[in-house]
């Protein structure tokens, strides 16, 4: 039989000319083991993913309790489900009003669909505005509210009625206007390179949106399930979002999205006509199960106070004369090199060394440090170390 490594390439669809190609044949906590066994210290966490590290017991345990139950068992919305309704009611419990009901879905980048369904259906208007250099997934939709033109125009013509602002520009708050259904920001933009908002930013933004009758839509597929320190970024900035899209971390590595708003916002999706967002298996009781315990781990541990801790800890220890800024929040972080050819190689000589880094969609200088919550003081000075070693035998 072939290498598995060469059937990747002739029959997995590939999204790059240039994958790590790093096989992987199991995964326990903070770590990845390739065929050879050797270990790789994550400072990934499948991109934002794997909130908990790989494998929680938690998790496990709760995807095995459900699987002796029943697994798929009808499309989303029919059927009374334990796990899924469980999930959004603690969701529900842990948001500031008026966020009380989630549509589960099978990804971000659907929930980002439906949002901007919503913000439409509930409007009754049809210009959307996004930021530039924005990401929010790759599906037609989703893609219209990208802000990197060269990542789309070979599928154009995308969905008309989309503009742009300047995230953090103060002066085109004013672009949002009657004619606006929704304006759609992440919190932290994820692949422009770790940006946070300026203070004040989002709040003047939602309190635009009041006066003209426009939505906000908050993105925190990624910076969301603690990772900043708060259960959502946004929870930071004195405002409250008419809908936050989630996804990634809350799945503890099983596929999910989500999005929440107002019950009298949801319950226009659901007549007139009926059905206006449906998804077979949306809300999967398997994958709520694993959402569910992942939620719970993080709202009573002490893990979204310590990635403040471990912020710091990264902040002091990573100090390079290649490294020229520090962006991002928690354990959502973006070393920002002094240029794309160090970025590159410092991931990859990292991975040679153990210590698994990766990319931003579109800041070339940029390499990830999103690690699973769960990883400790010691394990990141050590990878602060080894990235630190690497730095210095560079010759670019």
């Amino acid at each position: 039989m072939e290498k598995l490594a060469s059937l990747f390439e002739k029959y997995q669809a590939q999204t790059t000319p240039y994958p790590m190609r790093l096989e992987i044949v199991r995964a326990k906590g903070c770590y990845l083991y390739d065929q050879n066994n050797k270990s790789y210290l994550d400072l990934v966490a499948g991109v934002s993913a794997c909130s908990l590290g790989h494998r929680h017991p938690k998790v496990v345990g709760a995807i095995k309790k459900q699987l002796r139950k029943y697994l798929h068992v009808m499309v989303y919305g029919e059927f009374v489900q334990k796990e899924p309704v469980l999930l959004t009611k603690l969701l529900a419990d842990n948001l500031p009003q008026p966020l009380d009901t989630t549509y589960l879905t099978n990804s971000g980048t659907e929930a980002i669909e439906g949002a901007l369904k919503l913000a439409k259906r509930v409007t009754g208007r049809a210009e959307i505005i996004a930021a530039n250099k924005a990401y929010h997934g790759n599906t037609m939709g989703a893609m219209s509210v990208m802000g990197y033109e060269d990542r789309k125009s070979k599928y154009r013509p995308l969905i008309p009625g989309t503009s742009f602002i300047e995230f953090n520009d103060f002066d085109a708050i004013n672009q949002i206007t009657t004619k606006t259904a929704a304006i759609i920001l992440e919190t932290i933009q994820g692949g422009a390179g770790f940006i946070q908002p300026k203070r004040g930013y989002l709040k003047q933004i939602k309190k635009r949106c009041l006066e003209v009758g426009a939505l906000l839509i908050l993105d925190e597929i990624q910076p969301g399930m603690g990772r900043t320190g708060k259960l959502f970024a946004f929870m930071d900035h004195e405002m409250v979002p008419d809908i936050l899209v989630t996804g990634k971390g809350l799945g503890g590595g099983l596929p999910v999205g989500a999005f929440v708003a107002a019950q009298h916002y949801m319950t226009q999706l659901k007549a007139a006509p009926s059905l206006g967002h449906i998804t077979t298996f949306g809300g999967n009781p398997v994958i709520a199960a694993a959402c569910r315990a992942t939620l719970s781990t993080i709202l009573s541990s002490n893990l979204m106070a310590e990635t403040q801790v471990k912020e710091q800890l990264f902040r002091k220890l990573l100090i390079h004369k290649k490294i020229k800024e520090i962006r991002g929040k928690g354990l959502m972080l973006a070393l920002i090199m002094e240029s794309s050819e160090v970025a590159q190689q410092l991931v990859k000589q990292s991975l040679t060394n153990g210590i698994l880094l990766f990319f931003l969609l579109f800041e070339p200088k940029a390499v990830r440090i999103s690690p699973p919550l769960t990883i400790s003081k010691k394990q990141v000075r050590y990878a602060c170390s080894k990235i630190l070693q690497v730095l210095d035998s560079l010759d670019c």
